[in-house]
């Protein structure tokens, strides 16, 4: 089986969001695959995606502060400025993270770790909407 859909996620402030419960809400489908792969990509130069801890909020917000301070906003060696300070830093926190991720599917469900959640990387104050393509692949039980 083979399945496909866009999920658009409403704008979220500048941060890392976690989304594993919106991707499996968009895919009911999700719940017929005994083995398969979620592949998630975000299409999007200014956002990314990541797979880490889902409990702590912490987390979420160390990983801003550490790529703040790895890509500053406004940093003088950054040329590309056109749409404003956070725009490159954007572009360059969205290429180290990834635009994709891949997750096994196992009896209908992720088979994530029990701490591991999916997350929008949301690198722009003002980012908009996001698009997802969420591509499922698998065998069903039926």
């Amino acid at each position: 089986m083979w399945y496909s859909t866009v999920l658009t996620l409403s704008p979220r402030p500048r941060g890392f969001h976690l989304i594993t419960r919106d991707v499996q809400t968009a895919l009911p489908e999700l719940g017929r695959v005994q083995v398969g792969l979620l592949h998630v990509f975000v299409q999007h130069t200014s956002a990314s995606l990541a797979l880490s801890e889902n409990a702590s909020p912490d987390v979420r917000r160390d990983f801003e502060r550490f790529f703040n301070r790895l890509v500053p906003d406004g940093a003088s060696y950054l040329e590309h400025t056109d749409e404003g300070p956070d725009d490159m830093p954007a572009h360059l926190k969205a290429a180290l993270l990834g635009s994709s991720l891949t997750v096994p599917v196992s009896r209908g469900r992720l088979a994530l770790g029990t701490w591991q959640g999916l997350y929008l990387c949301e690198h722009r104050n003002a980012g908009g909407a996001r698009s997802l393509v969420l591509s499922l692949h698998g065998e069903t039980n039926g």
